[in-house]
């Protein structure tokens, strides 16, 4: 039951039922307030000229003195036919000379007449209120006409509408009123609007609901789980944001199992890799070891030579996932400087002769002339051409050619391209080439064993050099890797 009372649905019903009760007492408050503005300006203009009916045919004043006999008579005239009234006789600076106001003494003795003088000049058509001086804090409305003596100005008549006996009254009924009216108004209201509201909060969370089915399915392990909605708005603008994420999260364990498998065929070709050489040094040591003095100077070297190439071979390789490794961790960042790249290549064409000659390889050499410089770290774009030199050597056969050429493709930008005649790359694995989990199908054989790390590292730096490489092969033709450089002041 607490469960039941802490969903959603009861949150907002119990949000929305606040709202609407505040929403019901300012609705009665304003509508009490304009029904008593209507009120009072009804009763200003039911009354407009009973100030002007009062100073008719009337003599307030004998003299300089005032007429205290007159004004009794007047005063109590007017008060027992309209007995809600208050009566005040003013001087013409608003000075109160006498007055008929009962149950309550007067609390000021001037009246300010910048307000009665507008009601009188407007023609009293302008609703207005004043003071009262019984109650100078509240305003009140009234009426208002000027008194003449023997056609001599001398003041006012100034009537206060709803004095202080018609106020007590009118404030015993006002609560009762206040009451009738709030209570039906806020049954009647609360009523509907809760009828609608428990509707519309209903299927708000009807919707919501769904959603949360969908997500804990997921969350259960169910990746095909989608949430399916008709409607319209931010419920379907989160309904499509959970189902491209969850699209997204199914891609991604897609792509990390399909990773994990080619991390581990990585492993075990490494593990090979790493075996065979290590296999090598170990059986060659140990035969050292146990005929050291039976064998020849001649197997004693050949033996020893095998050594060297193994461990040549396994430096090679541990010096090729270490410095991948430290490039994809970002540990190792180009160290910049501006150098000739076709001195660079003439120095690695010098340095792959031999290796050239011992394979019945043609290794050449073409460049255009004044070259200009570009800005790069010399060692790691010296590994990018070996790795790609070298893994020209391992698929092209003996009498085979490599061409390495150097071009200027414009003021901007050089090219290098190294191609080879060798066995070529099939169209499926071409766009895997690169990949450090790739293991091409070419390595199966024992002439052509690796990890195809080369590749990878190759990508790597160029991505951090940020240097475009195109590739194109013809199975039993050759393959051609294209490097365009920006140069130096571009």
């Amino acid at each position: 039951m607490k469960d039941f009372f802490n969903s959603l649905f009861w949150k907002i019903s119990a949000l929305f039922f606040f709202i609407l009760l505040l929403i019901s007492v300012v609705y009665i408050y304003i509508s009490v307030d304009t029904a008593d503005m209507y009120f009072q300006e009804t009763r200003q203009k039911l009354d407009l000229k009973i100030a002007n009916h009062i100073t008719a045919d009337n003599n307030f004043f004998t003299g300089d003195s005032v007429n205290i006999n007159a004004l009794k008579n007047v005063f109590h005239n007017a008060m027992v036919i309209n007995p809600s009234i208050e009566v005040y006789l003013l001087d013409k600076s608003g000075k109160i000379l006498a007055f008929d106001a009962p149950n309550g003494s007067v609390k000021i003795t001037k009246v300010p007449i910048e307000p009665l003088k507008e009601f009188i000049s407007s023609a009293q058509e302008t609703f207005s209120m004043t003071v009262d001086p019984k109650n100078p804090e509240k305003k009140k409305p009234f009426s208002a006409a000027e008194v003449y003596d023997n056609g001599n100005f001398r003041g006012y008549i100034y009537i206060i509408l709803g004095g202080q006996e018609y106020e007590n009254a009118s404030q015993l009924l006002f609560g009762s009123y206040i009451l009738k009216l709030g209570v039906r108004s806020m049954i009647i209201a609360l009523f509907a609007t809760t009828i609608i509201g428990f509707i519309a909060i209903g299927y708000i969370i009807r919707n919501l609901r769904k959603i949360m089915k969908v997500i804990r399915e997921f969350q259960n392990g169910d990746l095909t789980a989608r949430i399916k909605l008709n409607s319209k708005g931010e419920l379907r603008e989160f309904a499509d944001s959970f189902n491209d994420m969850a699209q997204t999260i199914v891609e991604n364990i897609d792509e990390m199992k399909k990773m994990d498998v080619l991390r581990r065929n990585l492993v075990a070709n490494i593990s090979h890799d790493l075996r065979t050489p290590l296999s090598i040094i170990r059986g060659y040591v140990e035969t050292v070891l146990i005929k050291d003095d039976s064998i020849t100077d001649e197997e004693r070297k050949k033996y020893l030579s095998t050594i060297l190439s193994s461990t040549d071979k396994l430096l090679s390789l541990v010096t090729e996932l270490f410095e991948l490794s430290k490039l994809e961790a970002k540990e190792t960042l180009p160290a910049m400087e501006t150098f000739s790249l076709a001195e660079l290549l003439q120095d690695i064409h010098q340095k792959n002769m031999i290796i050239a000659k011992s394979k019945n390889i043609d290794l050449l050499l073409e460049m255009d002339d004044r070259l200009p410089l570009i800005k790069a770290d010399i060692r790691m774009i010296e590994r990018v051409f070996q790795n790609l030199i070298d893994n020209a050597f391992k698929f092209t056969p003996s009498s085979g050619a490599i061409n390495i050429e150097l071009r200027k493709k414009h003021e901007f930008q050089v090219t290098a391209s190294i191609t080879d005649t060798g066995i070529g790359i099939s169209p499926e694995e071409l766009p895997n080439i690169f990949d450090r989990y790739y293991q091409s199908k070419r390595l199966s054989s024992e002439k052509n064993s690796g990890t195809g790390l080369g590749l990878a590292l190759v990508k790597k730096i160029a991505v951090l050099h940020k240097i475009d490489i195109d590739v194109n092969s013809q199975l039993s033709k050759g393959t051609s890797f294209l490097l365009t450089f920006p140069v130096r002041n571009s």
